[in-house]
């Protein structure tokens, strides 16, 4: 298991909440250039093959004639599922009851954890991991109140459970394998089924190939995609994951003030109260129980 000092756990987390924030208002802007299923394959893709490029000083680590069930297996739950569910459900449903949704993860993953890992549960934990998914669910309101579909809905508990259970079979492998030999053939192996697939049922003609969509998709499997799975990964590997997931709730919020200074979205005393929920909801969690 890696070790991380306290200081640049905190640069990741800080790191990973802004990247994965910002993922949602840029990669809603790249859908208006191409396909839902096209678009994911091509960001993740990119990504891992970022990574490979980093990771060819490695080829001996790659072990991929004994590893290889693991990184398919991960490639399933964290990038074609995780991706392709969120990817069709939002064409079904307000994305801000989607992610309201999809932020059942961190209450999922602490449940996991507690049955399959052995970590600790306690009343505290509990308490701010439910206060968390509620602050959540308050900022993204004003998408509840529009309605949603029961496919969207299944669809995106689908989305939440297989990023749960993603995590969870990557913190019980991690010892077996190397970090970033991992993430790159999670990302390589789970971006070509998603090409495949998308391939099968869109047009590659409908991606309009402007410098704009370019500029998006390339930020965005370097930094979302390749470093961001990176970093996360890290920090699971090396802490309490339901903590570390609690930390996860905050990717809203800073999904909804991009929005609100790039895209002129109103904040709102939603907005506000969504926040004080959060904040008390990762103090609960991650306060230490005598």
């Amino acid at each position: 298991m890696d070790k991380i000092s306290r200081k640049k756990m905190g640069i990741y987390l800080l790191f990973l909440v802004f990247v994965w924030g910002i993922n949602w208002p840029l990669s809603k802007y790249a859908l208006s250039f191409s396909p839902p299923l096209l678009f994911a394959g091509l960001r993740t893709l990119g990504g891992g093959l970022i990574l490979m490029i980093f990771a060819l000083n490695r080829v001996n680590m790659f072990k991929f004639k004994e590893l290889w069930p693991i990184y398919v297996t991960s490639s399933i739950l964290n990038v074609v599922l995780f991706y392709g569910l969120q990817s069709v459900g939002l064409h079904y449903m307000p994305s801000g009851l989607f992610s309201a949704i999809v932020f059942l993860q961190p209450v999922l993953l602490s449940i996991f954890s507690w049955l399959w890992l052995g970590e600790k549960m306690h009343t505290l934990k509990v308490v701010g991991l439910l206060i968390g998914f509620a602050g959540v669910a308050v900022m993204s309101s004003n998408g509840i109140l529009q309605g949603a579909s029961i496919v969207g809905v299944l669809l995106a508990f689908a989305t939440a459970f297989s990023w749960a259970f993603g995590t969870i079979y990557i913190k019980k492998s991690w010892e077996k394998v190397d970090s970033i030999c991992l993430t790159a053939m999670q990302l390589t192996i789970g971006g070509i089924i998603m090409l495949v697939v998308g391939g099968s049922f869109e047009s590659w003609s409908s991606i309009i190939w402007n410098p704009a969509f370019i500029y998006d998709t390339l930020f965005l499997a370097l930094f979302v995609i390749a470093m961001g799975w990176l970093v996360y990964f890290k920090l699971i590997s090396a802490g309490d994951v339901s903590k570390v997931g609690s930390y996860t709730f905050l990717i809203p919020l800073i999904s909804i003030l991009c929005s609100i200074f790039f895209l002129n979205e109103r904040i709102n005393i939603n907005l506000i109260i969504g926040f004080v929920l959060v904040i008390s909801s990762i103090v609960l969690v991650n306060r230490k129980v005598t």
